[in-house]
């Protein structure tokens, strides 16, 4: 059953994901602080360091509650007229690596279909330990079926829309992703798509989540990654200066 999702709970899975860095930042801060006592920096350096340090620490948090606690990300209405002919569709397609917020609610926005989840969560390839602890918060959609990246079970050419919602950069390998990608390819109706909502590498991110960005993926990566994949449409648009929609056509 669908959980109502609590107040600032993206910073809170920020937080919670991601608390080995906010451990090792603030050990760090600490350190600098208490090392100013012992011997003076001048005051300018320290200030700057400090500043940046706090910058740090702060700033992914403030974009996390804007991207995903009041921009209504979670709605769903960003997809605006890029489902509108999809309403009566026969099967979509939700992939995640094991963390999944969103079935639930593409179930409620398609009542009349079909939906799939899957998880390509794997422990020998994806490592990061943040993808670990999310997998133990997140909510499980029922019937979700465990895969392999380059391995989804469903017939050729039968999903209508599949979606891949901030969860493909945990695929770290570029060639497991166009592998992927590929099935994903495989999968899809001639007049179906593939919506992917993904951070970038690119400078508002980094003003964001400063050497963070890094764990994302550049426009660049992404079209490359689908044209090899097979598909003939790649289509971006913002939602947010941090987070970019990809339409995707065979």
């Amino acid at each position: 059953m669908e959980v109502k999702r609590r107040r600032f709970q993206g910073v809170l899975n920020i937080l919670s994901f991601n608390r080995h860095f906010y451990v090792v930042g603030l050990g760090a801060l600490l350190l600098i602080v208490v090392s100013d006592s012992l011997v003076k920096w001048p005051p300018l350096l320290f200030g700057i360091i400090v500043a940046a340090f706090l910058y740090g620490l702060i700033m992914p948090l403030l974009v996390s509650a804007y991207v995903y606690d009041y921009s209504g990300y979670y709605e769903l209405d960003w997809l605006g007229t890029t489902v509108h002919d999809y309403a009566n569709a026969n099967l979509i397609v939700n992939i995640n690596a094991g963390f999944d917020e969103t079935s639930f609610i593409l179930k409620r926005k398609f009542p009349h279909s079909d939906l799939k989840a899957f998880d390509f969560y794997n422990a020998q390839r994806h490592k990061e330990p943040a993808i670990k602890r999310a997998r133990k918060l997140g909510l499980v959609y029922p019937k979700t079926q465990q895969v392999e990246s380059g391995s989804l079970p469903l017939s050729d050419h039968t999903g209508d829309l599949i979606f891949l919602l901030s969860a493909v950069h945990e695929i770290r390998s570029h060639d497991e992703k166009i592998l992927f990608l590929k099935e994903c390819h495989r999968l899809c109706k001639p007049h179906g798509k593939v919506i992917m909502v993904e951070h970038l590498r690119d400078l508002p991110n980094f003003l964001a989540f400063s050497v963070g960005f890094t764990h994302f993926f550049s426009r660049s990566v992404w079209k490359n990654a689908f044209e090899r994949a097979g598909f003939a449409g790649f289509r971006e648009t913002k939602f947010t200066p941090f987070m970019s929609i990809f339409e995707c056509t065979p």
